[in-house]
């Protein structure tokens, strides 16, 4: 593959997606009013600057709050998400920010300009930050550069110029592992990544363990010296490889805006690290006057007293920065593994940096321009994810046929020299064997085997849930062919619903929680947004039950799922459940039984989808949608 030509084309459709997203956000203002945006929970109105103070890094921050005394209407607006302030809905943002905190009467956000002065009157939107796509494309820029010896080699490899190499040593017979209870799969993936130069891939089923496998690999590197940059595209994923890292004992550092890290992980944190170390009271005086200079400029009265203030806090910002700077480094430096999302491996902080290997997670979710920012600090990687589940959501068509959702795992995993780099695993710990038997044979060649703890388990099985035919049956098809449950356009951005269908859906979940299964435990899922929202009004009642779509349950499980197909139409239009992989994710999160809803009529106009009734029928329990009343 030409380098240069590959980025070119990746630069094009990154461009495509960009200016899609902004095309969203921008009609979404154009076409919303101030009051249906304020409801759908992305825009908040007539807020005023409650106070100042200094954040992590001299960062400036404002507390928020209504004009009038009370709380904030209901809002989606969460730690991380980033927001433009508007004095109205014509103008241009007056700041740009990071929601730090949430709180039922105020939301606090970091702003990115430090010199910016706020009016008394303030709108908050969601907004689509530039700052993703400058990193990306600074990534891909590098990789025109000039490489020889080990970067031109490691360069070639990664784009099939040059076979990847191979240690004779270790082989998993002669590691001793740390988790004793890895099954024979992982413990060869985990051997493979050692001997890997430059790349492997740990190809992760559903529910087969692949975050073990890693927190295995990551392990073994230390122990022999190595100091490992470990990365995903998401904080979650990020947070979850954190705490099992820190669990084990290792020395690990979580870079990343505080705002985006989890509770469970806050303490290995670089904020947090910095906040307990023995330095900070040296910094809590600086900040404490950085905070007063704060309100002196926010409670000037003219233009020259707000000047002589600003310049103040900017001298003592300044100071601060060095100070932390100085104890952030040395934090950074001790660890044994530094973890970051994909795009804050961009961070300054490890400019200077180079390890020994870079672990990506989940990386068949992510753009290939963003795993090639932390690859560029290391020149031994592995990647570990499924590229038969669901790739990057991405906003422009264009831009997912051209290629942008081809992953840089996908990429490799399919290339000549896929078989040579990639292990799978195969025994997977989550689904009765009746559940992960349609995806076994299509996606994993029936390969996928079901660990002897859950091949055959129920819900029946669990303490509290009586047997009944559905918690008897671990795989369900119940059929609406017939039944007149058509599929509707609902008014949110053209999504499809089923009012039928979701009426049936609510009678399943009742007869599940009337046979004792938690509601927790269950969780509904679909394709469509619409059929998201007319689930959660008519299951409203049923509070700790999980309705969403089905991308949002991805990397997670339940011990039973009911799944609502909702298409239903006499041309035979299946839409979202043409993507197989989107149907893979829905198929993969039960535990202990799955219901699938659907109308094999409709289903029966596409070859794989057939192929999907006929499974679910000939290894399920098949009843009628008109059984049920």
């Amino acid at each position: 593959m030409d380098r240069a030509a590959f980025v070119a084309e990746q630069q094009r459709l990154l461009q495509l997606e960009r200016q899609a997203e902004l095309a969203e956000a921008e009609r979404l203002l154009r076409t919303r009013s101030d009051a249906e945006l304020a409801a759908r929970g992305t825009t908040l109105l007539r807020l005023v600057v409650a106070d100042l103070e200094p954040g992590f890094g001299g960062r400036l921050c404002a507390v928020l709050q209504p004009s009038r005394q009370g709380p904030l209407p209901a809002h989606r607006f969460a730690p991380g998400d980033v927001v433009a302030l508007r004095e109205s809905r014509e103008g241009a943002p007056v700041a740009t920010a990071v929601v730090l905190r949430t709180r039922a009467e105020s939301l606090t956000l970091a702003l990115d300009d430090e010199d910016v002065d706020l009016p008394p009157l303030l709108r908050l939107d969601r907004l689509a930050t530039d700052v993703t796509y400058r990193r990306l494309g600074d990534a891909l820029r590098a990789l025109l550069r000039d490489r020889t010896g080990d970067d031109g080699r490691y360069l070639d490899t990664m784009f099939g110029a040059r076979e990847p190499r191979f240690a004779d040593r270790p082989s998993d017979a002669e590691i001793r592992f740390c988790d004793p209870n890895l099954d024979p799969a992982q413990r060869a993936a985990v051997a493979h990544a050692l001997r890997a130069e430059p790349v492997a891939l740990i190809h992760g089923p559903p529910g087969t363990g692949k975050t073990t496998a890693v927190v295995e690999l990551i392990r073994q590197a230390v122990l022999r010296g190595e100091r490992v940059l470990a990365t995903a595209p998401s904080n979650v994923a990020v947070d979850n490889l954190a705490e099992r890292l820190a669990a084990a004992g290792l020395s690990v550092v979580r870079l990343g805006h505080p705002a985006r890290v989890a509770a469970a992980v806050r303490d290995v944190s670089l904020a947090a690290l910095v906040d307990q170390a023995p330095e900070q009271k040296l910094l809590r005086t600086v900040r404490r006057e950085v905070e007063q200079g704060l309100r002196a400029v926010h409670k000037a009265r003219s233009r020259a007293e707000r000047a002589t203030a600003r310049a103040e806090v900017r001298q003592l910002r300044t100071e601060l920065r060095q100070l932390e700077g100085a104890l952030t480094r040395g934090f950074v430096d001790a660890a044994d593994v530094v973890l970051a999302t994909l795009v804050g491996a961009a961070d300054p902080l490890l400019d200077a940096l180079t390890f020994d290997r870079v672990v990506v997670d989940e990386a068949a979710q992510a753009l290939e321009a963003a795993c090639w920012i932390p690859l560029q600090r290391a020149r031994r990687i592995t990647l570990a994810g499924d590229h038969c589940q669901l790739p990057p959501t991405l906003h422009s068509e264009a831009a997912a046929q051209g290629g942008l959702a081809t992953t840089l795992f996908e990429r490799l995993a399919a290339g000549q020299q896929g078989p040579l780099v990639t292990r799978m695993l195969t025994r997977q710990y989550r689904m009765h064997t009746a559940i992960m038997g349609w995806s076994a044979q299509r996606f994993y060649a029936g390969r996928l085997e079901a660990a002897p703890q859950v091949a055959g388990h129920r819900l029946c099985d669990l303490p509290g849930v009586t047997t009944t035919e559905w918690t008897e049956a671990p795989l369900c098809f119940v059929d609406t062919a017939g039944t007149g449950f058509e599929e509707s356009v609902g008014d949110d951005d053209g999504s499809k619903h089923n009012p039928g269908e979701a009426e049936l859906v609510a009678k399943l979940v009742a007869a599940l929680r009337s046979a004792g299964v938690a509601a927790t435990d269950i969780a509904v899922v679909t394709p469509y947004n619409a059929q998201v929202q007319a689930l959660r009004l008519l299951l409203a009642h049923e509070a700790g039950l999980e309705i969403g779509t089905i991308d949002g349950l991805q990397g997670r499980e339940k011990e039973a799922v009911v799944l609502s197909l909702v298409r239903s139409n006499e041309r035979g239009e299946v839409g979202f459940l043409a993507e197989l992989r989107r149907l893979n994710v829905a198929l993969t999160r039960a535990r202990r039984h799955l219901c699938v809803v659907g109308d094999s009529a409709t289903l029966a106009h596409h070859p794989e989808l057939l192929g999907l009734c006929e499974h679910l029928m000939a290894h399920g329990w098949h009843r009628s949608a008109f059984e049920l009343g």
